[in-house]
């Protein structure tokens, strides 16, 4: 439901109508009379288009640019974060988001601090999505990426069970990142607090087959690390640079 596929190919200066999982992925990304959107056709080609019309049950979109190729990275990057004080969650979110991650999932981890500490102070995780929706918008994706529901450090080690790279940020005994990347169409990706992980987190961690590494020598915030690493996989492994 993230993103607008349509099932038929479409011609810049046209109309298309849309309906069903297409006009509930517009809906999900904000879209209104006069908002630009990217879609993708029925043979994988990203447009812009504009909605004219809309309804409860279908839109009109006018598609008046193409794209010389997709908006999308070729890897997805699921990124397992540890909740972070203050307003770094949502800078997370969006500049992530900007940079192509798939799906982020918050969660508890020893050194963290909890949803209900953070939303004590000033409610936000309710917005969380928005923030995401918005950056989709700002960067024309075509998908926005899902902000899964708040975990337990465990629950998150569990959430994705496909094949694929999974790393997690350890800035004690990590190895270095770039000797350990390997082609893959998917990766999930953990980064911790102030502070970092536990021994035993990166234990368990290990267990689950995820590899510790490190970005270099230096200690950056949660905030600078997973923007960081979410940007170097998407110039090593997808479509940047």
């Amino acid at each position: 439901m993230g993103r607008i596929v349509l099932g038929k190919e479409v011609e810049i200066g046209k109309e298309v109508i849309i309906e069903g999982p297409p006009l509930e992925a517009l809906l999900f990304q904000g879209g209104r009379v006069g908002s630009l959107i990217t879609l993708t056709d029925a043979a994988g080609k990203d447009f812009r288009g504009r909605v004219l019309t809309l309804s409860g049950e279908r839109a009109t979109l006018l598609i008046f640019d193409a794209f010389p190729s997709p908006t999308e990275p070729s890897v997805e990057i699921i990124l397992l974060q540890a909740l972070p004080e203050k307003e770094r969650m949502e800078w997370i979110i969006q500049k992530t988001t900007e940079l192509g991650v798939s799906v982020i999932v918050p969660f508890k981890s020893q050194k963290s601090i909890t949803l209900e500490e953070r939303e004590a102070k000033q409610k936000k995780a309710h917005r969380w999505q928005e923030i995401a929706v918005k950056a989709v918008q700002q960067s024309r994706r075509a998908r926005v990426p899902f902000i899964e529901a708040y975990r337990s450090f465990l629950e998150a080690l569990e959430f994705y069970q496909g094949d694929g790279l999974r790393l997690i940020l350890w800035e004690k005994e990590g190895r270095c990142l770039k000797e350990t990347l390997k082609p893959s169409k998917k990766i999930c990706v953990m980064v911790g607090p102030e502070g970092g992980f536990t021994e035993g987190e990166v234990a368990s961690a290990r267990e689950r087959g995820f590899i510790p590494v490190k970005l270099g020598q230096r200690i950056l915030r949660t905030e600078t690390a997973a923007i960081t690493l979410v940007g170097i996989l998407q110039y090593e492994l997808g479509d940047l640079g």
